[in-house]
């Protein structure tokens, strides 16, 4: 590599950086205004003009704050783990494109790569909770990893559906073969798939289950503070906006449809101004879920992947094949797609298979609670 291009490479390395993390501060501050909206509270507003400074102020205060490694952790994997967590969600970005000129390197293979590295993250949950030495962050971490390899399946079966649809791995032709129709009326099994297990992999609600406050009191992170703590924060909203944008390149047509008019340097500002319209909508859903929807419990988590996605999963990859190879029409993809998805909800419904015969509360007074002796786990209904 010739100087003018080791430079250049690491101009753009860093330009990366800078952008993601601009975007994870907007992030922090978007999603506290909407869950501040959902719960009818105010959200910022101290710090600068609407609480738009806050989290420059957070982000200060995380990298000032005091670093504390507990003694009996492994201080070599406690110190690798923060970075085995963030250097995969950072390099994906290097083929990610957010207009057709707008991307660090094209690569054909461009899916295969995101897939390929992504996986490693689950590494350093690992590590993070084994080098803290403490019986939580185990557990929390070896959580981590159970959900992280169970929804990785349904995850990339979602992607390669896409893949045999668009019959390329390079995410510039993929959203450019959505010109007319985007791929979102043909999979819609296949985006439910995607955005759920994508909602897995970032760990977030109703996904929250490794780093549970209520139960494993911060998982993986619980030992981690200051600076440290701070790069998990950052790559989980790193990746909550790398899976807001493959949603919008795979299934909702990118920057690509509906077409954008005019040619040139406006036509690429156009088409970024639509590709991050669109991630704003799929970022705004992404924290409607998190503050409307309860945390599951661990066997419905597993057995929502297992007995559920993977089927759903498998069953679109070798449908949208049979329609590509047979040439069918793409009309009659959609159709079966819905049919198996509401099909699927109404097994799932009619097995009760996430458990949820075991969240029936019975409510009753305390005097049918004395004469029927009923069990402990029963409520006073007149405890307000």
């Amino acid at each position: 590599m010739t100087d003018s291009r080791f430079i250049i490479a690491v101009l753009s390395a860093v330009t990366l950086m800078l952008l993601l993390s601009f975007v994870v501060l907007l992030l922090t501050y978007l999603e506290r205004k909407a869950l501040a909206r959902i719960q009818q509270r105010m959200g910022p507003t101290r710090v600068g003009y609407r609480g738009t400074l806050q989290p420059f102020a957070d982000a200060v205060k995380l990298i000032t704050k005091e670093d504390i490694i507990p003694a009996w952790s492994d201080k070599a994997v406690y110190w690798i783990a923060p970075v085995a967590v963030f250097v995969p969600a950072f390099v994906i970005w290097v083929t990610i494109p957010i207009a057709r000129e707008v991307v660090l390197q094209n690569l054909d293979m461009g899916l295969f790569y995101i897939v390929a590295v992504s996986v490693f993250s689950v590494l350093g949950l690992l590590l993070a909770g084994w080098g803290s030495a403490n019986k939580w962050a185990i557990i929390g971490g070896l959580r981590a990893a159970g959900q992280l390899v169970s929804y990785e399946i349904p995850f990339i079966m979602a992607i390669l559906a896409i893949a045999v649809l668009a019959q390329t791995l390079n995410l510039r032709t993929i959203v450019e073969s959505q010109s007319q129709f985007a791929y979102v009326l043909f999979q819609p099994l296949g985006i439910f798939i995607f955005f759920t297990s994508g909602l897995a992999e970032l760990g977030r609600t109703p996904f929250d289950i490794h780093h549970a406050e209520s139960e494993v009191v911060g998982g993986p992170f619980v030992e981690y503070s200051g600076a440290h703590w701070a790069v998990f924060f950052l790559t989980e909203y790193v990746n909550t906006f790398t899976v807001a944008v493959l949603t919008v390149l795979l299934f909702l047509g990118g920057w690509n449809w509906p077409t954008m008019p005019f040619n040139g340097l406006l036509h690429t500002v156009l088409s970024i101004i639509w590709l991050l319209f669109k991630t704003a909508t799929v970022i705004w859903l992404i924290f409607w879920i998190r503050g409307t929807y309860p945390r599951i419990r661990i066997d419905q988590l597993m057995t929502f992947s297992w007995k559920f996605l993977v089927p759903l999963s498998f069953i679109n990859v070798v449908l949208t094949a049979c329609v590509v190879f047979y040439e069918l029409s793409l009309w009659f993809l959609s159709i079966l797609s819905v049919l198996i998805l509401l099909g699927g909800f109404w097994l799932l419904k009619k097995s009760s298979g996430l458990g949820s015969e075991y969240n029936t509360v019975t409510v009753v007074s305390s005097r049918e609670l004395k004469e029927n002796s009923l069990p402990i786990y029963a409520v006073d209904k007149d405890v307000s």
